[in-house]
């Protein structure tokens, strides 16, 4: 990458980064702090499938959020299942509601369409990463990129 495609720190980025090495964190804090909008996935970023549980909590024309696995289910037309990260690309946060055909991050407002993740209302700059999903006997299994 040239200096003019490295995108500047962002100041909340900043803040957060300063706190941390002024509390004796280190290095370690500027990992932390980062407002990358990687997809990190659920379990590490692992390839292997994450079992969600019976498809028919995923509402049509709605979804699920599945916060400690940091993943959402939509459900944009009767049995067509999508899988996104729920990690903002905004900030980092995790989305907490799926309402109205659009995925809802509580931090700073943004929304995303259900039908394919992309960036409905910023301040997001990229869509949700869309991972693999099966529905297998009933079950919802996602498989993070």
């Amino acid at each position: 990458m040239t200096e003019a495609q490295i995108p500047a720190p962002s100041r909340r980025t900043l803040l957060c980064c300063a706190a941390a090495l002024a509390a004796g964190g280190g290095a370690v804090a500027l990992t932390g702090c980062s407002s990358s909008s990687s997809s990190d996935g659920a379990k590490g970023g692992s390839a292997t499938p994450v079992d969600l549980g019976a498809a028919t909590e995923v509402p049509v024309g709605g979804g699920k959020v599945y916060r400690e696995q940091k993943i959402v289910v939509t459900q944009p037309e009767a049995g067509q299942y999508k899988a996104f990260s729920a990690k903002c690309t905004h900030a980092g946060c995790v989305v907490d509601q799926v309402k109205g055909g659009q995925i809802l991050c509580p931090c700073h407002g943004s929304k995303f369409a259900i039908a394919d993740g992309a960036v409905a209302d910023g301040p997001a700059p990229t869509p949700l990463p869309a991972y693999a999903v099966t529905v297998q006997d009933g079950k919802l299994q996602v498989t993070p990129a």
